[in-house]
């Protein structure tokens, strides 16, 4: 059972970033240019940047909502700041609602720049999206974390176009305390070389000489994969997202980029567990039996699973019962706060009762160790 003195590490959550974040943050010669907020019309806010208007359009869920919306279609989705609790983009509010929540500490993903920083692959001046890039890792280091350091495992977002540039800017973060990166989960969907390639060499290196944790959300290729049909709900999306997940993990696997970097941790967030298993297994089968070319992994794929991955659950059960399949030390909890899949303020107490015929100190390792672990954060 979840333990009172379990200090609960959440790995995946998001942060709504307040209008001063580029303004503040941003060199002095792209001040005028940094992304700003604006209302478009009455009701309806959203940044301005490079002359284009990019709504807000959180998901929250009914309880970090503040309209009437039911949980369908666009009523989902804020449109001005005063659509959402402040906790979604104010740092003290931020604090207080985990407290009320019963979460220690979060790793916070972006809003604004997508959750790996994939917004700024649009700039047409890349010299500016570079400035912005940084100002959002400066405000995050400096200020947000900065502003509570026992409550935020500080990430960062790299400029995704130019990996010798994504590695500079990764040891530019980790002498600032940075613990990990948002990263995309395929990058070949938006126009960059992919993981087999070999261009990511330089991140993967970098990872693995900072010890900075490669972080890949489901949805950062651009979309989710699962689309039986063009006028299918995006529900179906929603509902099985670990989709994403169990692709990227066969295409790093297999890809055999991480035979050089063994200390290149990746958690794969927001896709959920329960069917790490049985990927694992299909990996491993294939592996074995029927080698495509493009199969360059020098161990088995659930070894290198067990050496350099780590999976999430927000509600999944499968997970919980399959915890030693997967490895009792590669399973970490998360709140999603304050996304619609996210269950704050019960985030304690549905996890509670999701645990509820697990050992105490299993549960301590998903719920707090595993994450102090991997991202090196407190003890």
């Amino acid at each position: 059972m979840l333990s009172s003195d379990t200090q609960l590490i959440s790995v995946d959550d998001h942060v709504v970033e307040p209008p001063h974040t580029f303004i503040d943050h941003i060199e002095p010669k792209y001040r005028e240019m940094a992304p700003r907020v604006v209302e478009q019309e009455p009701g309806v806010e959203g940044w301005l940047w490079e002359g284009r208007f990019e709504p807000i359009m959180l998901q929250g869920n009914s309880q970090t909502r503040r309209f009437s919306g039911e949980g369908r279609g666009n009523e989902l989705f804020s449109r001005c700041y005063d659509d959402m609790i402040p906790a979604a983009f104010d740092v003290h509010e931020r604090v207080k609602a985990m407290d009320e929540d019963g979460v220690t500490a979060q790793v916070l993903f972006p809003q604004f720049p997508r959750f790996a920083g994939t917004r700024f692959l649009e700039a047409t001046d890349k010299d500016y999206a570079l400035a912005c890039v940084r100002a959002w890792n400066d405000w995050m280091l400096d200020e947000w974390t900065a502003s509570y350091p026992d409550r935020f495992i500080p990430q960062s977002i790299v400029p995704l176009w130019d990996p010798a540039l994504a590695a500079a800017e990764m040891y530019r973060v980790a002498e600032k305390g940075s613990r990990a990166i948002a990263f995309t989960e395929n990058p070949s969907p938006l126009g960059l070389g992919s993981f087999i390639s070999g261009v990511w060499e330089p991140v993967f290196a970098a990872a693995d000489d900072t010890g900075l944790v490669i972080n890949m959300h489901i949805g950062t290729s651009s979309n989710l994969l699962v689309q039986p049909s063009p006028d299918c709900s995006p529900s179906i999306g929603i509902a099985l997202c670990g989709v994403n997940s169990m692709a990227a993990l066969g295409d790093l696997l297999y890809s055999g980029q991480l035979n050089k970097y063994p200390n290149c941790r990746i958690a794969l967030s927001e896709g959920g567990a329960g069917w790490v298993p049985y990927a694992l297994e299909r990996l491993d089968y294939t592996w074995e039996r029927s080698r495509y070319d493009g199969v360059n992994c020098d161990i088995s794929p659930s070894e290198q699973f067990a050496r350099q991955f780590w999976v999430c659950m927000v509600a999944d059960r499968y997970a919980i019962v399959n915890r030693h399949l997967i490895g009792l030390d590669k399973l970490m909890w998360e709140s999603d706060f304050p996304h619609n899949d996210g269950n704050w303020p019960n985030s304690r107490k549905v996890l509670a009762e999701a645990v509820l015929d697990v050992p105490d100190d299993e549960v301590r390792m998903i719920g707090e160790l595993n994450a102090r672990r991997l991202y090196s954060f407190g003890s």
